[in-house]
């Protein structure tokens, strides 16, 4: 049976931290979001194919939960999957894990409305909907 989630593998890199060494909390966002073009990637619907058809994921609301810190070059896996998913919405959910010792360093969402290029409010096609079931 397929895995519902995909991980993708990332190292920290030195201007993703703050003064302290530790991952800057805005930058656990930039890792859902390589999650979620893996994702995509994997599921057969890669970003730059929808956008030349036409349909865009705009961000309505993203949050994270912060379990523990992650520092400089660190290997860490993200995992992402899509919790939930409408004709005009989708919901991805991610974890972060240290690659190491497996331990959570943080979990959120990010909630997408599907949209046209001009903005308008629309339909994810059937076949990028089977890709992302």
């Amino acid at each position: 049976m397929e895995n519902r989630y995909v991980d993708i593998d990332i190292r920290v890199r030195y201007e993703e931290t703050d003064k302290f060494g530790v991952v800057y909390y805005a930058n656990y966002f930039v890792y859902f979001e390589v999650g979620r073009a893996e994702y995509c990637r994997q599921r057969g619907m890669p970003y730059d194919r929808m956008e030349k058809e036409g349909y865009f994921l705009l961000v309505a609301e993203a949050n994270c939960r912060y379990k523990a810190p992650l520092r400089y070059d660190e290997e860490v896996t993200v995992r992402t999957w899509v919790r939930k998913l409408t004709g005009k919405a989708v919901v991805f959910a991610y974890q972060i894990f240290t690659k190491g010792e497996g331990k959570l360093a943080a979990e959120g969402e990010t909630i997408h409305i599907v949209t046209d290029s001009t903005g308008v409010t629309s339909n994810l096609p059937e076949k990028y909907r089977s890709c992302l079931r």
